[in-house]
């Protein structure tokens, strides 16, 4: 993977004229005790919005790039930065096959969560995701070298299936996708990965419509996990995890 030789910083101070404004950060919470410092946001939310930067050098070159993300809470106030760290040459000749390493970080620019899938050359299929080596994984740690869970792609006949595992690799929560995944600028509905305990929904990971531009000439996506405000915080980040792997599985094709 390419070197990191400095993290990126999400924030900034006032916006110059003629520049957007800068984000709006949700007030960081006090710590608590046994909960990974940073994920203390978590704990007072139902909702994170997950809304994927535009690249302009991407669009216009269709160059794969490193995705990044804004991770806010139901109000729009953001909670955290996401950024890529993958191989130039894997994005390119791999494409959303690609391994990668997710960097989720606060409103001060401190690694608060690390998400991290291998690259597998034969994963991806439904039929034969019973293998771990044709099944794909995230591993979630937070704070980093601490294993939250992870998430790993379960066989099915058809409709996309997943497991949320704890950090012993106990099943907590099973995955649901729709039956049909045709994303694309004329198709306006939205794909909602039901989150189910025991067969009962309980939240879900929702591609969201981006609009037909948006759509049309970008792979930048929208979702929206939403889940039991009182579910544990570690849960919470490795369910945010699940959003990064099926947006890599199923929405990063370019629609070029």
């Amino acid at each position: 993977m390419e070197a990191q030789g400095k993290m990126e910083q999400p924030f900034s101070g006032q916006a110059l004229p003629g520049q957007p404004q800068p984000a709006v950060w949700m007030q960081a919470p006090q710590s608590l005790p046994g909960c990974p410092p940073g994920l203390e946001y978590l704990t007072q939310l139902d909702q994170l919005l997950v809304h994927q930067k535009v690249e302009l050098f991407e669009v216009l070159t269709n160059i794969e790039t490193q995705n990044r993300f804004v991770v806010k809470n139901a109000l729009g106030q953001q909670c955290y930065y996401a950024y890529e760290e993958s191989d130039f040459c894997m994005r390119v000749c791999c494409g959303p096959h690609r391994g990668f390493m997710m960097h989720i970080v606060d409103n001060a620019g401190n690694e608060v969560i690390r998400m991290n899938r291998e690259f597998k050359c034969c994963a991806g299929c439904c039929w034969c995701a019973n293998s771990d080596c044709c099944s794909y994984t995230i591993n979630v740690e937070s704070p980093v070298g601490t294993p939250l869970g992870s998430i790993r792609q379960s066989q099915s006949c058809w409709v996309p299936m997943y497991e949320i595992l704890d950090a012993n690799e106990q099943k907590v929560f099973d995955i649901e996708g729709p039956c049909c995944v045709c994303p694309g600028p004329c198709c306006t509905c939205d794909f909602p990965f039901e989150i189910k305990s025991n067969s009962v929904s309980i939240g879900s990971v929702t591609k969201q419509y981006s609009g037909f531009a948006k759509e049309m000439v970008t792979n930048a996506t929208n979702f929206s996990v939403t889940f039991p405000k009182d579910l544990d915080v570690k849960m919470k980040a490795v369910l945010l995890g699940a959003t990064f792997l099926i947006d890599m599985m199923f929405f990063e094709q370019n629609q070029n």
